[in-house]
């Protein structure tokens, strides 16, 4: 049996990090999340907590990628072939995957090669699937994402964009969904990341080490208490998990009806008018983000508070460098969200 994660709910701090988690479990399709900062300081502890507190997903039964049954247009070429026409695929319940991409992994293994056992023992051409299948649906988790080779971040911009996986080598030629919520994790002091795969990311947080004292312990108390007895510790926090378990289903379920006002709109491209950024990623990200945000809230419509909350994350990783201005850049965001949303 599994050990259980350490729960979600009892992190201690890491607000933003836990915010933008939560809004992307909301709505994947925000871009994931960067977390930058500090070592030890549970980056990945949160990406496994809130996979492990996310309801199981229902799949396809027998799918090697875990396709969505009721995608039935998005289904893998495998699926099309079991379940053609209008049929509908049996499914089963599933967790939440969550992978992790490790820094000297091989493009085969990432985006998955031939079965050499198959080639080997039948003489059957047939595709073994890697890094990318497993996580489809579910999280693609970097650390040290900054330290990540140049062909594998070229890779990874590429299956973003796109939500597919292609394979062409050894005569195969493979296509299936690679849909994904990518998370990496890295210090700031050990290299910048390439700024084409820094724009990938739909949310970028800041991770610090706790600096008041009560922090701190309460942290090493609920740490010594998990490694101690697990499931116990576990079993104290349910019902947190459970309520929060609850209020991300209903989100998800009333995503569709938050509506985005004019006057939203307006906020966010001024904020991003305001601080330079390039491009139209900003507001769309924000927007989107805000419009999780108040799903989760159980607000009707996005307001100033989810904007507020979500410029940092959503802004923070798309400014221009500014000679005249050595202030970093959540100082500046800071700084403009108060002059755009005086109180």
């Amino acid at each position: 049996m599994a050990q259980p994660a350490f729960p979600f709910d009892a992190i201690v701090g890491q607000d933003e990090l836990k915010l933008a988690l939560l809004v992307c479990a909301v709505d994947p399709g925000i871009g994931g999340v960067l977390a930058f900062g500090d070592r030890g300081t549970g980056k990945s502890t949160a990406v496994r907590a809130l996979a492990a507190l996310l309801p199981p997903m229902r799949v396809v039964d027998g799918c090697r990628y875990g396709c969505d049954p009721d995608a039935t247009t998005a289904l893998c070429s495998e699926c099309q072939a079991r379940w053609p026409g209008t049929a509908r695929p049996k499914s089963k319940l599933a967790p939440v995957p969550v992978v992790d991409l490790p820094l000297g992994a091989t493009e085969d293994r990432v985006v998955g090669a031939l079965d050499l056992e198959r080639a080997l023992a039948a003489g059957i051409k047939a595709f073994e699937p890697g890094l990318l299948a497993r996580a489809n649906r579910g999280f693609l988790y970097v650390d040290e994402v900054n330290l990540l080779e140049d062909h594998l971040v070229d890779l990874l911009i590429d299956v973003a964009a796109s939500g597919e996986n292609v394979v062409e080598r050894e005569g195969l030629s493979v296509r299936h969904p690679a849909r994904f919520v990518l998370v990496g994790s890295g210090n700031p002091e050990e290299g910048e990341l390439r700024p084409q795969l820094l724009d990938r990311f739909g949310l970028a947080v800041e991770v610090r080490t706790p600096t008041d004292l009560a922090s701190r312990v309460e942290v090493v108390k609920r740490r010594d208490a998990f490694e101690r007895d697990r499931e116990a510790f576990a079993a104290l926090w349910d019902g947190a998990q459970q309520a929060t378990r609850k209020r991300i289903v209903a989100a998800r379920k009333r995503l569709d009806r938050v509506d985005v006002p004019q006057s939203a709109l307006e906020r966010a491209a001024g904020l991003c008018i305001a601080l330079g950024t390039d491009g139209l990623r900003g507001e769309l990200t924000l927007v989107r983000a805000a419009r999780a945000l108040a799903a989760f809230d159980g607000a009707k419509a996005v307001g100033d508070a989810q904007l507020k909350r979500l410029a940092g994350p959503a802004l923070r990783h798309r400014l221009r460098r500014d000679p005249l201005d050595d202030t970093d850049a959540s100082s500046r965001v800071a700084r403009v969200v108060a002059e755009q949303f005086p109180t």
